[in-house]
């Protein structure tokens, strides 16, 4: 049974290991695929507001953060992350990590989530936003490099969460 918590210190060592394995492959998210432990830390653990787990057992299978997408007149849209470790895809564990993350955002007072840089050859993630009810409300044509499709477009998608 997958449970879902608040993230630990001692979790970094499990949620490293699935940054590095998704972040190497450099096919979802715009951050250096070089990046060290220390700086995934910086970006996972200490920028956001808060940061999950997806556990079954004593194994995180997935991650997500939580933080403000802006600040001060933004800072009630919400920005979210999510990784699911490769072996555990395909298991519903994102879908579980959206739901919860939506529950969340509005207990933390945002009023309305975005994800800023959707890449169009994610169509698992754009699918699952879709079925979460996010709507595409930009394209930045050309946005990023992709390792082995080249530049791709790069969706803005958002939902109100009020």
């Amino acid at each position: 049974m997958i449970e879902l918590r608040q993230a630990t210190e001692v979790d970094f060592s499990q949620i490293w290991l699935i940054f590095h394995e998704i972040i190497t492959v450099g096919a979802t998210y715009a951050i250096e695929r070089d990046t060290d432990e220390v700086g995934a830390k910086s970006i996972w653990m200490e920028t956001p507001q808060e940061t999950w787990v997806a556990i079954e057992g004593d194994e995180i299978l997935g991650t997500y953060y939580i933080k403000p997408n802006k600040a001060g007149g933004g800072a009630h849209v919400c920005n979210c992350g999510y990784m699911v470790k490769s072996s555990a895809q395909g298991r519903g564990i994102a879908s579980s990590m959206c739901e919860q993350s939506q529950v969340r955002a509005v207990e933390l007072g945002f009023r309305a989530m975005q994800f800023n840089f959707v890449l169009v050859s994610n169509t698992k993630a754009i699918g699952l936003w879709l079925k979460f009810g996010f709507e595409q409300v930009g394209r930045l044509p050309e946005a990023f490099e992709h390792p082995t499709e080249g530049f791709v477009d790069a969706l803005i998608m958002f939902k109100n969460l009020t």
